[in-house]
């Protein structure tokens, strides 16, 4: 990319490929801020069809970029659609070579563009409704970039359906509903041959801004700081949904024929409710295809789970006694033949609820989706001799794959949002099973980015309301130290260090006279259990608490390993000897040793799996200790008890204290989950709100990490240590990515003590295979390793 910006009086500054710059287009008069759709076009004559013919372009909020619609199959029309969800400061956009669509004579680019106003999903930033779209070079831009020749129409057939808490019965903050008139609609405006002549010229809201790009005058900047895209586009495939369950007001006679072949007709005057179940939880824009019907009314209605009467999910397979509840979309044919109706997102469902009326004529439908989410691929594997293992896998993978789009999700029906506590986990499960880090890395920069001047992080991010969850800034030091570990990208570690002492620092300024952090502002959730208020554990708010005291020395030991490794011993030392000072003080004040375990805090006689844990985790007890406080821990009912989310530092616990043979008996609510029909691991525990929440897909991590024990031994993951914990197995096979190509391991039980491995390790990787105190060298290449 090529940016020059000259001094007043001299030439225009050009952009790329010695473009001139693009200015954001939008209608004119209308409000900034406000629910706003609009269609935007521009036709041009080509004497031939290009070899190349590039082009950047982005939106705010969102668009869908076309080039001579109606020339493929609709479900392949799109070119592009963005952009890649950030803040204004760091817009993304995204760079497309349109040649493959272009042809000699007329061609059109046109983009359908929204923001959703007040309705929009907490996760979006916004500065205002626009458009832009830069030719790469020269010959791009005096075609196609946007400003003079371009028409816009506002598109009136949209219009919002807001969801809210209160509507929905919990916590709600992603995108609206839809509701489309079919009768407002341009139908066509996509295509070269459709009559733009009463469309308005755009008007010109803003100029074009590549991030660091030097302006003009004294450096002022506002606006949209252009950025390119750094993850790859979002996966989209056609997906048929499975079956029809239930169908009242109309006979379904065949199934699979109503499932796959067009104008299934709904006769005139009729109401009618059908119930298609995709059976696995997804990510789709639904395309609802209609035929005549002029005056229907046809709503979907999205669900991960089925309710009854008392709101009670069950099992999820049940559909007896059972509806459709929440978000919902609405759609009104004109009569058209064919119309194809798409919703400006999509959504996460297992089962669509459509509900039909019909006026005086018949209408013919067709539902499909076109799937869409983060383009992971399953390199990574884990097989056992444990058959349902298998089913948990399948339920964590896809829990995993659909909680991820632009960002990481916490739950992709519900939320929308990165949370770093969710994040970390499904960042680990990324390069364990994906082997693709370009997400996590996004998210790392994600937190960076949103630092208070006090130096935490939010929560969450990108989010337009911010929200300050201090111990989840330790958890990001955490997820910079994964990243540190398992990948080799110095430059990327170093530049995260000035938050991460950000970070600490504030926490250090926290610590009081008994050296333990005193009172601490803001939300100081930790885990969502009984009995803790809004997930807070004792002493958090008003001084003390053992738990974030021990999260914190967990954050210092790792930052001081990241510092180290960055050539900063000196603050690697000190960060050593603050968790020594902190970890004393915990143990002089709130270790129990009747029972053997830290109190929650001083002042309280409260006891958790969390602080204990942490207490392993941090190692404020002696190494000799941690193996019976684990115990304690899994035993002692009377614990506050971890969530499945927390689980997960839990079971990183009982690695750590040598009990990972015990690995797969803690599992057994996710056989339970199994069970219940679920195909994504749930927020939590029924009654749980979420039904897809990759937090608690951590056992995938775990089979290939604990089980197989497969982890790097140095930073960069440069070397590699696999120390099975193979529990009740007596086989078990995986596969995980590496930088340097894939690790292979196949485990044969032999015996009580024995065992049978083959390893095979990428070019330019070393390490150790330890089993039960022996130990072996490891080479690149395939193995054979046996222990009698």
């Amino acid at each position: 990319m090529v940016s020059v910006s000259g001094a007043i009086g001299a030439q225009e500054p050009r952009v790329f490929n010695g473009a001139a710059p693009a200015s954001w287009i939008a209608p004119a008069g209308v409000p900034g801020d406000s629910f706003t759709v609009f269609h935007a076009r521009r036709t041009f004559e080509l004497a031939n069809k290009p070899a190349r013919f590039v082009v950047h372009v982005s939106a705010d909020n969102r668009y869908m970029l076309y080039v001579n619609g109606g020339e493929v199959p609709y479900i392949y029309d799109r070119v592009s659609s963005g952009p890649q969800r950030s803040d204004v400061t760091h817009w993304r956009y995204e760079t497309v070579d349109l040649a493959s669509r272009l042809r000699p004579g007329r061609n059109v680019v046109a983009a359908v563009v929204w923001n959703w106003g007040a309705a929009r999903p907490v996760a979006q930033f916004s500065h205002r409704t626009g458009f832009l779209l830069q030719g790469d070079s020269p010959v791009e831009a005096a075609l196609v970039n946007t400003g003079i020749g371009w028409k816009v129409l506002r598109d009136t057939a949209y219009a919002p359906i807001v969801l809210t808490p209160a509507s929905m019965g919990n916590y709600y903050a992603a995108v609206p509903g839809d509701s489309i008139d079919g009768s407002r609609y341009p139908w066509g405006w996509d295509r070269a041959d459709y009559v733009d002549a009463a469309w308005s010229d755009a008007a010109l809201v803003d100029r074009m801004q590549l991030r660091e790009m030097a302006p003009r005058g004294y450096g002022e900047i506002s606006g949209w700081q252009l950025e390119p895209r750094s993850i790859p586009a979002m996966e989209e495939e056609p997906q048929l949904l499975q079956h029809v369950r239930r169908a009242t007001g109309i006979k379904v006679k065949d199934e699979q024929a109503f499932l796959h072949q067009l104008n299934q007709w709904i006769p005139a005057r009729t109401t009618a409710s059908i119930l298609f179940d995709q059976s696995v939880t997804t990510n789709a824009y639904p395309v609802l295809i209609t035929s005549g019907g002029a005056g229907s009314t046809v709503r979907l209605t999205y669900a991960e789970a089925l309710v009854d009467a008392k709101g009670e999910k069950g099992n999820r397979n049940d559909i007896e006694g059972r509806t459709a509840r929440g978000v919902h979309d609405v759609f009104l044919p004109d009569g058209g033949d064919r119309r194809i109706f798409e919703t400006s997102y999509w959504r996460s469902f297992r089962y669509i609820q459509m509900d039909i009326t019909t006026a005086d004529k018949p209408v013919g439908i067709f539902l499909m989706g076109l799937f869409t989410a983060y383009p992971f691929q399953e390199r990574g594997h884990f097989t056992s001799d444990i058959p349902w293992l298998a089913d948990m896998w399948r339920m964590n993978w896809n829990g995993a794959r659909i909680g991820a789009f632009e960002t990481y999700m916490d739950t992709p029906y519900w939320e929308q949002l990165q949370y770093i506590g969710d994040t970390r986990i499904q960042s680990l499960i990324s390069l364990y099973v994906a082997g693709d880090d370009r997400l996590m890395r996004q998210a790392i920069e994600h937190f960076d980015y949103s630092r208070i001047p006090e130096g935490l992080t939010a929560s969450r991010y990108p989010s337009s309301l911010t929200q300050i969850i201090p111990p989840f800034s330790l958890i990001y030091v955490a997820m910079v130290h994964d990243y540190f570990m398992h990948r080799d990208d110095p430059a990327f570690v170093r530049a995260r260090l000035a938050g991460v002492r950000g970070i600490l620092d504030w926490y250090g300024r926290h610590v009081d006279s008994t050296g333990m952090l005193g009172p601490m502002p803001y939300w100081n959730y930790v885990d969502w259990t009984n009995p803790w208020d809004r997930g807070v554990p004792p002493g958090a708010d008003n001084g003390h608490s053992t738990t974030i005291s021990l999260l914190y020395v967990y954050a210092l030991e790792r930052a001081a390993e990241i510092e180290a490794g960055s050539g900063k011993r000196e603050a690697g030392s000190g960060y050593r000897a603050q968790a020594e000072a902190v970890r004393a003080a915990a143990r002089a004040r709130a270790w129990d040793s009747a029972r053997g375990l830290f109190r929650d805090s001083p002042e309280t006689r409260a006891y958790s799996q969390q602080t204990n844990v942490l207490a392993i985790l941090a190692d404020a007890v002696p190494a000799s200790a941690q193996p019976r406080i684990m115990e304690r821990i899994l035993a002692d009912t009377t614990l506050t008890r971890a969530s499945y989310y927390f689980s997960f530092y839990v079971l990183e616990a009982l690695r750590k204290v040598g009990l990972g043979d015990r690995y797969i008996e803690q599992l057994a609510p996710w056989q339970a989950m199994l069970k219940l029909g679920l195909t994504s691991a749930p927020e939590n525990p029924e009654p749980t709100r979420s039904d897809t929440h990759a937090w608690s897909a951590h056992p995938n991590y775990g089979l290939l990490a604990t089980v197989l024990g497969v982890r790097p031994s140095s930073p960069g993951f440069r070397t590699v240590r696999i120390a099975p914990a193979l529990g009740p197995l007596r086989r078990a096979e995986g596969r995980v990515p590496h930088p340097l190509g894939d690790i292979e391991v196949k485990l044969v039980r032999e015996g009580e003590r024995g065992l049978r491995a083959e390893v095979t390790l990428p070019r330019g990787l070393s390490g150790v295979f330890e089993w039960q105190g022996r130990r072996r060298q490891l080479n690149e290449g395939r193995q054979s390793i046996r222990f009698d």
